[in-house]
C-alpha cells in the first residue's frame, strides 16, 4: 500500500468520528481503536453488499471470524477528528479473505487529505457452532468478487 495515495475509488469509504472514549489521556487515538474502526468499516462494507453478519449466520451456520491483523501506523488522529476509513477486498479464497483498509483525515469538504493508519485483515469462515473453518458459501464468494 501506497500512504502517499488516495484511496482506491472502489473501496468501501465509512466516516468515523474520533470521541473521548477512543482516545487516550492526551487526547490521540489508541492504537488498538484502528481496529474497532476497520471492524465497523468491513461490516457495513459487507452490509451495503447484501451480507449482515446476523443474517448470514442464521442462513448459514457459518460466520466470519478475525484471524490475522497487520497494522502500520502513519500519523495519529485526535480528539474530534473526523476520518474516512476503507475497505475493499484484497485476496479472495475459499475458506478465508484478506480485506485492505486505510484511515484517512478527512478535511472539511469530506476529501481525505493524510493517510493515518493501514493494514490487511484476514477473515476466515467457520461453522459456528464448532468455530472449525468451513467453505466460504459460493453465493458469498459471488457478491464479494
Amino acid at each position: 500500500m501506497n500512504p502517499q495515495a488516495a484511496p482506491q475509488s472502489a473501496a468501501y469509504r465509512h466516516s468515523v468520528r474520533v470521541y473521548w472514549e477512543d482516545t487516550d489521556a492526551g487526547g490521540i487515538v489508541f492504537y488498538a481503536n484502528y481496529l474497532k474502526f476497520f471492524e465497523r468499516a468491513r461490516t457495513e462494507w459487507l452490509r451495503s453488499l447484501g451480507v449482515g453478519q446476523q443474517a448470514l449466520r442464521e442462513a448459514t451456520g457459518g460466520m466470519f471470524v478475525v484471524s490475522e491483523t497487520r497494522v502500520r501506523y502513519h500519523r495519529p488522529a485526535r480528539l474530534d477528528d473526523q476520518l474516512i476509513v476503507t475497505a475493499s477486498l484484497h485476496t479472495p479464497g475459499r475458506a478465508s479473505l484478506v480485506i485492505a483498509q486505510q484511515a484517512w483525515l478527512q478535511d472539511a469538504a469530506g476529501l481525505p487529505v493524510e493517510l493515518l493508519c493501514e493494514g490487511t485483515i484476514r477473515i476466515g469462515w467457520v461453522d459456528a457452532a464448532s468455530l472449525r473453518p468451513a467453505r466460504i458459501p459460493t453465493n458469498i464468494l459471488e457478491v464479494l468478487s
